[in-house]
């Protein structure tokens, strides 16, 4: 029974999020990527609620390639929390490989004053 790479991407994903909650005080940062670009939001789940966001897509980061996007979208939504008073966060891989244009949001949303 074999298994495609988004079914085996779901399944880590749901394994990580068993663990992963995001509060008021401590939001979620969970990460999408796809083949074109990224994507990062800071999560309430007890509320259901999304505190900030960021993506390739937005207006400030048009033109930047795939290769640079992650840090600004990572530094984008770190500013974007700190507006909303949110200094501390979990991290939600989201069933990827915390390598690559993962850890580049990462260390980019670490660098600009989230905490995780």
């Amino acid at each position: 029974m074999s298994q495609t790479r988004l079914e085996g991407r779901l399944r880590r994903h749901r394994r990580v999020r068993k663990r992963v909650t995001g509060t008021a005080e401590r939001p979620r940062l969970a990460v999408y990527r796809s083949n074109r670009g990224i994507a990062a939001q800071l999560i309430d789940d007890v509320a259901g609620r999304t505190l900030a966001a960021a993506s390739h897509k937005d207006k400030s980061l048009a033109g930047k390639e795939r290769a640079a996007a992650p840090a600004a979208v990572g530094k984008l939504v770190a500013e974007r929390g700190r507006e909303a008073g949110i200094a501390s966060v979990v991290f939600d891989r989201g069933g990827y490989l915390y390598h690559g244009r993962v850890k580049a949001l990462a260390d980019a949303a670490r660098e600009n004053g989230l905490e995780f």
